[in-house]
């Protein structure tokens, strides 16, 4: 019998075999280089979400009946100012005593920073043309408190860093209207203390501005607000909402007639922080429903776990829903695909709920 061609059959076999475990072995081991994803946790596993409180039956058509509040990263000191990039498919977000503008992405779940030594940003928005516009809270060394663009090419163009050839005191929160005007608030909520910022005397009054987008100039539209902090624009922006945040005996949502030249016109109180309730962050979405911020106004009798978390509230200034969050909310937005999800930037994380609303600026 004839062996040496079973040896060779035998040693081919072999070494076909051996070829196909490494490359198994090597397919493995890329797939495990690849950047690992981290899922959305729930906070809870139950539908509907016993986070998400029906406060009036008109909030069951915005709430998902099966939609969880879900936490999507952590590790921050103080999240503030979400926006939504959606060419890129990711959030950014400021991280205000680190300095850092953070960057969530849709697709992996991963959080990195996006950019260091952001002056302390804290709110951001886009404008019309997509470009980022940034609230820059304090200053790293000789720049912030001030807003600033950036451009396509990732340049850094300041849009406002003064009025009347003084300094502003501490640029916390932007909008962009249609028109392409830009509205932005300046209190002096990190001019207090070295944690967000660094300390410094107040240099204007309390004020929300406008910059026109002919020319670039600033105007002080509001001069006599005690704190003021988020402001976002009705669907038909008609009408300006803006939180005073440090109002007597507690804080407010004022909604004021905006004219037809960009001047506002009258005010009226439209909603009030009751309860030791902190108002922060707002959002319109497309029915003129109020998202805000909510949480506890530092008074001992405050019930955060009651307070801490998203408060809804319907075009006449009723409370109709609210979402519970572990921790108080500085800040939202509407974001992806759809425009129907909302991210939450809350203390120390960044959380998200899908709803049946969309964001009153999705376009």
């Amino acid at each position: 019998m004839d062996f040496s061609q079973s040896d060779t059959l035998g040693d081919q076999g072999r070494r076909g075999f051996l070829k196909k475990s490494f490359a198994v072995s090597a397919t493995v081991a890329a797939i495990g280089a690849l950047p690992r994803f981290s899922f959305a946790e729930p906070l809870t596993q139950r539908y509907p979400d016993p986070l998400i409180s029906v406060l009036d039956d008109s909030f069951k058509d915005l709430r998902i009946f099966n939609a969880s509040v879900e936490k999507l990263a952590t590790g921050l000191r103080w999240a503030e100012g979400p926006v939504w990039i959606g060419d890129g498919r990711y959030l950014l977000v400021s991280d205000i005593p680190n300095n850092r503008i953070m960057r969530w992405d849709e697709v992996t779940g991963s959080l990195s920073v996006y950019r260091e030594h952001s002056n302390f940003s804290n709110g951001m928005c886009r404008d019309r043309q997509g470009r980022l516009l940034v609230c820059e809270g304090s200053s790293t060394t000789t720049e912030g408190r001030r807003v600033t663009r950036t451009e396509y090419n990732g340049r850094i163009t300041v849009l406002a860093d003064s009025f009347d050839g003084k300094p502003f005191n501490s640029p916390n929160d932007i909008v962009c209207k249609r028109d392409g005007s830009i509205w932005f608030t300046d209190p002096m909520f990190q001019a207090n203390s070295d944690y967000e910022g660094h300390k410094v005397p107040q240099s204007q009054p309390f004020g929300v501005y406008r910059i026109d987008p002919a020319d670039g100039k600033v105007s002080r539209v509001i001069d006599d607000l005690n704190g003021p902090n988020g402001l976002c624009f009705s669907p038909d922006e008609k009408t300006l909402y803006v939180v005073e945040g440090r109002a007597k005996p507690h804080g407010i949502i004022w909604a004021i007639t905006v004219n037809d030249d960009g001047t506002l016109g009258a005010r009226r109180n439209h909603i009030e922080g009751l309860e030791y309730a902190a108002i922060d962050g707002i959002k319109c979405d497309e029915g003129g429903n109020l998202w805000c911020g909510w949480g506890g106004n530092g008074d001992a009798k405050a019930d955060l776990e009651k307070l801490d978390g998203v408060r809804i509230f319907n075009p006449q200034g009723k409370a109709i829903g609210h979402i519970t969050l572990p921790e108080r909310c500085a800040n939202i937005c509407f974001g992806g695909r759809e425009g129907n999800r909302l991210f939450m930037a809350s203390s120390h994380s960044l959380y998200s709920v899908f709803v049946n609303a969309r964001g009153a600026t999705f376009a």
